[in-house]
């Protein structure tokens, strides 16, 4: 059997070796995917909370992830100049996660306010060196992974990553939950201790295990398109242009409430953490089992029409979250919360899929990494902006409240008062949701080939409903939209433009 065709420095990369850097590959998404349920997302909230975090620091934080993101595009031209992309993966990965032990120690400190300056420094280094590694990585598996196996190989990573996950966060609940000697279940420092130490653990152990992959060999350079008139073009093609704003609104929208959505179950509502990460896992197995529906409805109805669906019911979810504080009774606001995060799972997932199929459905053929890594860009900078904006305008809003009363006599004549508070965070998620509908505006000026009114594709779920019953009678992806193709951008930078320019 001959070898393949890709190589290291200077010996080809056999059937053997290829499918002994799968098994490692594999190995090392499972560790990392540890590494993020541990120390990232609701667990960096609470942690940050402890430590007595305003609403200002809380937006950084959310942002962080978003907005290093951009670091991405620069790092395309260092793999070019480094020319060895396990080398920059390792060693941005490497260096990255060293910041993991330093933030476990944080809580010991008698200082907060040190300690938050440094927990964001760590979270900054983090995620910074995490993106610069990660477009070495999607350049590398792009280039080893025979494409006729690259469904299959993401496939596999997907439900590893999943699985883990959800299994990670039910231990970093039970972390919270049981660790704080208070019984409030927002942890302690022995805890958050704990979480990142583990989480470091795994690190390395998934650090390790990808040093072991092999590595093709980089092509020879070959004069190209330059990386910024690549990014720009796509900003000259009005229909694309259109996608793009429909993509910058909906993200500004969603992050301007979504990432503050832990701090209001813990702050306002009085819950502990481990509950919020419980009810992250309710959101998650929502979008698992939803996840095919919506591909089927996507290929049959459009793009568009899955997510002139999906999105207006995730921008009510959103609005509905206000209403989270409005029960006397704990149990009515627990069976609240859970429905709630049910339909933002499931919502969640027809938008994140529709909205990766729609970019590169409607990026013209033979050039969509330029325009996905384009949209991937300015998504990026609105998703960061808007924690950012949400965070040092919060003050503003916890010292404010909005009350309605209404009089109304019941049957026997009594004179009864209703009462509705809108205060803290609620005001957060009423904003979004209205900015959340001028994004749906935006939408209905994206143009896509095939697309039906959303009556049409109701109708046919209905249906399929009707038959489901008759026949058996029984948010927390947002950010896939602003994944940069990093591989892709460096593997077209590297072709030669076979068509010359046509003359002005």
């Amino acid at each position: 059997m001959p070898a393949l065709s890709a190589t290291t420095d200077t010996q080809e990369i056999s059937r053997e070796q290829l499918r002994e850097g799968g098994r490692r590959l594999m190995l090392d998404a499972a560790f990392a995917t540890v590494v993020g349920t541990l120390n990232s997302g609701v667990v960096l909230v609470a942690y940050a909370l402890m430590l007595g975090a305003s609403s200002t620091v809380i937006g950084v934080l959310a942002a962080i992830p978003f907005l290093t993101q951009l670091l991405q595009a620069p790092a395309v031209a260092l793999l070019e100049r480094v020319r060895s992309r396990r080398r920059v993966a390792i060693a941005g990965l490497f260096v990255a996660r060293l910041a993991l032990p330093m933030m476990a120690m944080l809580g010991y400190l008698h200082d907060h306010t040190l300690a938050l300056v440094l927990l964001v420094i760590g979270e900054t280094v983090h995620c910074a060196l995490n993106a610069v590694a990660g477009c070495a990585w999607n350049s590398w598996i792009r280039d080893l992974i025979p494409d006729a196996k690259l469904g299959l190989f993401f496939a596999r990573r997907t439900i590893w990553a999943t699985l883990l996950g959800i299994a990670g966060t039910a231990a970093a609940a039970a972390a919270l939950q049981f660790g704080d000697p208070t019984g409030r279940g927002g942890g302690s420092p022995v805890a958050f201790a704990a979480l990142y130490g583990l989480g470091f653990l795994s690190s390395l152990v998934s650090t390790w295990h990808l040093a072991r992959v092999p590595e093709p060999a980089m092509p020879t350079p070959v004069p190209g398109r330059r990386l910024g008139r690549m990014l720009i073009e796509p900003l000259r093609d009005p229909g694309f242009r259109a996608l793009i704003r429909f993509f910058a609104s909906w993200q500004f929208a969603v992050n301007l409430a979504a990432p503050f959505f832990s701090v209001y179950m813990i702050r306002q509502l009085g819950l502990s953490a481990g509950f919020v990460l419980l009810m992250s896992i309710v959101s998650q197995l929502a979008n698992i089992v939803v996840l095919r529906g919506w591909g089927r409805l996507s290929d049959r109805f459009a793009n568009k029409t899955v997510l002139g669906v999906a999105a207006p019911a995730f921008i009510a979810c959103i609005a509905a979250m206000a209403l989270a504080g409005q029960f006397d009774r704990p149990s009515w606001t627990i069976a609240y919360l859970t429905v709630l995060h049910v339909l933002m799972g499931m919502t969640s997932a027809g938008v994140a899929l529709a909205s990766s199929a729609i970019g590169l459905k409607l990026a013209p053929r033979g050039r969509s990494t330029a325009y996905v890594a384009t949209n991937a860009l300015v998504t990026a900078v609105a998703a960061g902006v808007a924690p950012l904006l949400g965070g040092a305008f919060a003050t503003f809003f916890e010292k404010r409240q909005l009350r309605f009363s209404v009089d109304w006599r019941s049957p026997t004549g009594a004179l009864d008062l209703v009462t509705l508070s809108i205060g803290w965070w609620q005001f957060f998620f009423v904003i979004s949701a209205l900015i959340g509908l001028y994004s749906l505006h935006r939408l209905s000026l994206v143009r896509e080939s095939g697309e039906v009114r959303r009556r049409e594709m109701l109708q046919h779920v209905l249906n399929v409903a009707r038959r489901g019953v008759r026949n058996a009678s029984t948010v927390a992806g947002l950010r896939a939209a602003v994944a940069f193709p990093a591989g892709r951008v460096v593997q077209e930078r590297r072709q030669q433009r076979t068509t010359p320019r046509r003359a002005a």
